[in-house]
């Protein structure tokens, strides 16, 4: 497997980025599949991904959405499920294969990047031609 990008990468290894939560930290999984019929194949992708590193993924937690990434993240259903489980206790982090599944356009993914950091959550992009999302260590903890 390769390593992931995480919202907010640093110097340090992918391990060191992730937040000290638990000892097994919880994660949604999220992913917009192009057709319905393979939702399937990207989520075992994820929970493989997830799985490797020792998090679990909760009951209802493994969401998707079908149709185009540049659909608006606020029309996703799947997507505002994911935001409802991200607003309690029950997850600390989200897993997609990139971050463009959250949002595709700049100005979209910049309104999710803030909800998510509000949250405290980290997001892990296992896309490893995924770019950076830009956060410094400091950003992760304000």
């Amino acid at each position: 497997m390769s390593l992931p990008n995480l919202l907010g990468g640093s110097h340090r290894s992918p391990a060191d980025a992730v937040p000290a939560v638990a000892p097994c930290p919880a994660v949604a999984l999220y992913a917009v599949a192009p057709l319905r019929g393979v939702e399937h194949l990207v989520l075992d992708d994820l929970s493989a991904y997830a799985q490797d590193r020792g998090w679990i993924v909760p009951a209802g937690c493994a969401i998707t959405d079908n149709g185009p990434l540049d659909q608006s993240p606020a029309m996703r259903a799947g997507w505002q499920r994911v935001r409802a489980a991200a607003t309690g206790p029950l997850v600390h982090g989200v897993v997609v294969p990139s971050f463009a599944h959250i949002a595709y356009r700049a100005a979209d993914w910049d309104g999710e990047r803030a909800w998510l950091l509000e949250q405290g959550l980290f997001v892990v992009a296992t896309d490893p031609t995924e770019l950076q999302a830009g956060l410094t260590p400091e950003e992760l903890r304000a």
